[in-house]
């Protein structure tokens, strides 16, 4: 399995939502933090965000 494929990077988060840099990383710390609406993986400084969740919210899904 290529987990690259499993995660979407901030700057795709930023492009998917149409927003700022300094945004999308506020958002994902938020995120990261509360646990919700989907999950966040958090390495030092890098953010990783598993597609299967993140797609499941953006679709209004509620059990992201």
């Amino acid at each position: 399995m290529n987990n690259i494929n499993m995660v979407y990077s901030p700057k795709e988060i930023q492009k998917m939502l149409g927003i700022g840099k300094e945004s999308v990383y506020e958002f994902l710390e938020e995120v990261y933090k509360n646990k919700k609406p989907f999950m966040v993986i958090k390495i030092g400084k890098l953010y990783k965000i598993p597609k299967e969740p993140f797609n499941r919210w953006l679709n209004g899904e509620t059990n992201a």
